[in-house]
């Protein structure tokens, strides 16, 4: 494998000191892949269910050649995290960012559906290893507010990423419902860049580790793990359920639909922003922020006009695009060199599990309180309820999250 022009020089946690913009450019990219896979195909559908139309069970299938890499991805990432941790980071990185590319494009020569649903499951393992390795990457080569930024980075390229491939899928399906399935071979430009660029982090070494090593963190990164499937959940209902909300306000033109949408987006982008301007400290950002997500919620259960539906999903939207980032940094946070990868397969399995279960859930309340602005408003409740159960932490005095870096609060 190729390797790096020059050695990298390490901090005493391991860290390797990178320089330059490609190696944060080609993580961000990398990262990015995940969301291709979940939103890509989505304007072809209809095509792709005419075709297989003759194919038993077709109207379940199809729909899962769309959400299966998700599910793949929430299943297999703690797996990936300990082939993270057991091969090296980067190995994994450029393997699984190749096995990528080749999964994404077998149904452009497949011929049936229940072969491409298996391409696509592969899609979701090839993901599981991309979004772990990525992750856990940026931990190894960044610390403190230069690692946040990334990770706040990380959200707004996925945020952004979602609205452009959704234009992209749209514009190569005209072509056919085969032509979007083109785009996974950028893995195959990804991989060798990632190789040649990407530098080898290393454990810290012997002399400088600590005589009694900390055990895995658990207890810690089960709560953080915890409230990222409740804020996966929070994160997706808004791109998810948008055109249900506003069907119901009997708004049924695609362009309005896309309008309030991109605009969502555009609101994630600010949020992750935002974040990257705020004073460290996830213990007080967090209750603020579900409180934030709440208030919009709330705003779009109550209304009957599309400006203030629309006003709510902003609102909401800001408040996701700092969770994400806020989440995933204290998930960081609690985690050595060595068991980084673990963590972060962990804490990618949460996401995604959310990201799965999120228009599940919304279904079931939807049908059980007769309305989707309700079942808006009751998950609006429960966020407000979990921030103010999460209040009492901000008033508790610092204490070490990470390997001997306190958390500010």
């Amino acid at each position: 494998m190729p390797a790096s022009s020059a050695p990298p020089a390490y901090g005493p946690e391991g860290q390797a000191s990178v320089t330059g913009r490609l190696p944060a450019a080609l993580l961000m990219a990398g990262s990015c892949l995940p969301v291709l896979g979940a939103v890509l195909i989505a304007p072809v559908l209809p095509r792709m269910q005419d075709h297989f139309a003759g194919t038993a069970h077709s109207a379940a299938l199809v729909p899962l050649v769309l959400a299966v890499p998700a599910l793949s991805l929430a299943l297999l990432a703690p797996f990936a995290g300990v082939l993270v941790d057991r091969l090296g980071r980067k190995r994994l990185l450029v393997a699984a960012t190749a096995l990528y590319a080749l999964f994404g494009t077998a149904p452009l020569w497949l011929t049936t559906l229940h072969a491409i649903v298996i391409s696509r499951v592969l899609v979701g393992v090839a993901e599981a290893a991309v979004m772990t390795c990525c992750t856990t990457l940026i931990g190894d080569y960044y610390t403190g507010r230069v690692r946040e930024r990334l990770l706040a980075l990380q959200t707004m390229c996925a945020s952004a990423s979602a609205t452009l491939f959704l234009v992209l899928g749209g514009a190569l399906g005209s072509a056919g419902w085969r032509a979007p399935f083109w785009l996974y071979a950028v893995g195959l430009l990804l991989a060798p860049a990632m190789a040649r660029t990407l530098p080898v982090p290393r454990a810290v070494p012997r002399e400088q580790a600590p005589d009694d090593p900390r055990p895995f963190p658990v207890r810690q990164l089960a709560g953080v793990c915890a409230l990222t499937v409740f804020g996966a959940v929070v994160f997706y209902t808004v791109p998810v359920e948008m055109a249900y909300l506003l069907d119901d306000l009997d708004v049924t033109s695609t362009a309005a639909v896309g309008a309030v949408t991109a605009l969502a987006s555009a609101a994630t982008v600010a949020g992750s922003v935002l974040f990257a301007r705020l004073r460290p400290g996830p213990r007080r950002r967090l209750p603020a922020t579900f409180v934030l997500c709440a208030a919009g919620f709330l705003l779009m259960a109550s209304t009957d006009h599309v400006v203030l539906l629309a006003a709510g999903a902003v609102l909401n939207c800001v408040g996701t695009g700092i969770l994400l980032p806020t989440l995933l940094t204290s998930a960081l946070a609690r985690l050595d060199f060595a068991d980084r990868g673990r963590g972060t397969g962990l804490w990618t399995a949460a996401f995604f599990l959310g990201e799965f279960l999120c228009p599940l859930v919304l279904l079931a309340a939807r049908n059980a309180l007769g309305s989707m602005a309700a079942a808006v408003g009751l998950l609006g409740l429960l966020t407000a309820l979990l921030a103010a159960l999460l209040l009492p932490l901000t008033r508790r005095g610092t204490e070490p999250v990470g390997p001997g870096v306190p958390e500010r609060t």
